[in-house]
């Protein structure tokens, strides 16, 4: 879809705060939408999408206790290396630096 945004103008914004039982969610990235779409329909009990900008950007309102942030550390070179082994005996191809495949 056209939208006339730039990439920069194309955001994800969470919104909460501590005495909150929901969790606001407005963005224009395909897949997260297309993630909470589906949770939405399979828990409306629990997620529920409260508006679309027209735009590309859609809203969705989810509970918050099935909120979360997931951060990863980086993988050491000797784990990284393990699993490029690991993954060359299995028949699995990855994806160059460049993150083409």
């Amino acid at each position: 879809m056209k939208t006339g945004l730039t990439k920069r103008q194309k955001t994800t914004c969470i919104y909460f705060d501590e005495s909150s039982k929901t969790v606001e969610i407005q963005t224009h990235n395909t897949a997260l939408k297309k993630r909470l779409a589906q949770y939405a329909a399979k828990h409306p009990d629990l997620c529920r999408q409260t508006d679309d900008d027209e735009q590309g950007g859609l809203t969705f309102e989810i509970d918050r206790k099935r909120f979360a942030v997931r951060l990863t550390a980086p993988y050491s070179d000797t784990r990284r290396q393990a699993a490029s082994e690991l993954a060359k005996r299995n028949g699995l191809k990855g994806r160059d630096r460049t993150g083409s495949k």
